[in-house]
């Protein structure tokens, strides 16, 4: 029987959260025509993923399950539900869900948490997951691997300068130092090479390659890892979600008449695609005349230099979407057009 038709023969829904850890599932859910919640906790393995689909489905009902982004830790889990019959599966980003659940709950365990995932999967509209395609996972794994070995790297770097300022400190420490800096550039350049490869056996993926390092900030190692990012999103997504997805969306804070904050970034996303997107617009706004119009802008209207990066970091997001969708190269003067840039 097939998904859809599986779905079809069911009368009533269920509503399933699943607070998702390295080593175990915490589940709750709730039918639409009872009241309570049932609860249990699986192992986040195989056997364990097949435990908890059987024990979903012995309701005779389609269920509805939502759970947290978490990375490695959710993606298999997510793969097990959405190939299985009778079985919807959604994924939220983490601060949403903690933001619903603090309405609900004062105490935060892992069932309280899988109790507000139900709970928020029967109030709010359902948007279900769609499994990126293999090569989009496995450049992911590799731009994120390659972030963070370049952490690594700079951690490193900045001991190994302190070092060196140091009397103090033994030339064996020094050299083991270099030694291990030494090692990291070699594998975060052989990763690289394979992120690269990965990319050129792909034709839709080669292209998005070849149209961001023709924009303005980008290199091969920021296309890489925008790219990582980008590839495995869902094509129906609009360029507003993009942005919220990045976190880079402003959140505003007035009430009546007494407040009126700053607005400021609501940082609700994807931490990986802002950092992805913050040296790209750093070196676009000294070399592109639209950007560093834009970036001064922002200045003259009293934004620090950290939201007038950020704005900018948006704006390339924008363009990225509009050149991705389209085919057409980038062009400032569009993305700007009520601006005059500086030469």
């Amino acid at each position: 029987m097939s998904k859809s038709l599986s779905k079809a023969a069911v009368s009533s829904q269920a509503f399933c959260g699943i607070d998702v850890s390295a080593a175990k599932l915490a589940v709750a859910v709730q039918r639409e025509d009872r009241a309570g919640f049932e609860e249990r906790e699986f192992a986040n393995s195989t056997p364990g993923h097949r435990q908890l689909i059987g024990w979903l489905l012995k309701r005779g009902t389609s269920v509805r399950v939502w759970l947290e982004a978490t990375g490695i830790y959710s993606y298999d889990l997510g793969l097990a539900l959405e190939a299985a019959a009778g079985v919807e599966v959604a994924v939220l980003n983490p601060k949403t869900v903690n933001r619903f659940g603090q309405t609900l709950r004062r105490s935060k365990t892992d069932q309280a948490d899988a109790v507000a995932l139900a709970e928020y999967s029967l109030r709010m509209p359902f948007a279900p997951w769609r499994r990126p395609g293999p090569v989009a996972m496995g450049l992911r794994a590799i731009s994120r691997h390659i972030a963070a070995l370049t952490q690594d790297h700079t951690r490193l770097g900045n001991r190994l300068h302190a070092a060196e300022g140091s009397a103090t400190t033994p030339r064996c420490v020094r050299q083991d130092l270099k030694r291990a800096l030494d090692g990291l550039d070699k594998r975060i350049a052989k990763l690289r090479r394979e992120a690269v490869a990965m990319i050129s056996q792909d034709a839709e993926l080669k292209r998005k390659f070849e149209q961001l390092v023709a924009m303005p900030g980008i290199a091969g190692i920021s296309a890489v890892q925008l790219l990582g990012e980008l590839a495995g999103l869902d094509p129906t997504m609009t360029v507003r979600q993009w942005v919220a997805l990045s976190g880079l969306d402003p959140a505003h804070r007035a009430s009546g008449s007494s407040v009126h904050l700053p607005s400021h970034l609501s940082r609700n996303g994807n931490s990986h695609l802002r950092r992805a997107l913050y040296r790209p617009a750093l070196v676009g706004v000294r070399y592109d005349p639209h950007l560093k119009a834009f970036y001064q802008s922002l200045q003259a209207r009293q934004k620090s230099k950290l939201q007038a990066i950020m704005a900018v970091a948006r704006k390339l997001l924008h363009a990225i979407f509009g050149i991705f969708k389209t085919g057409t190269p980038y062009d400032g003067a569009k993305l700007f057009p009520q601006l005059i840039p500086t030469f």
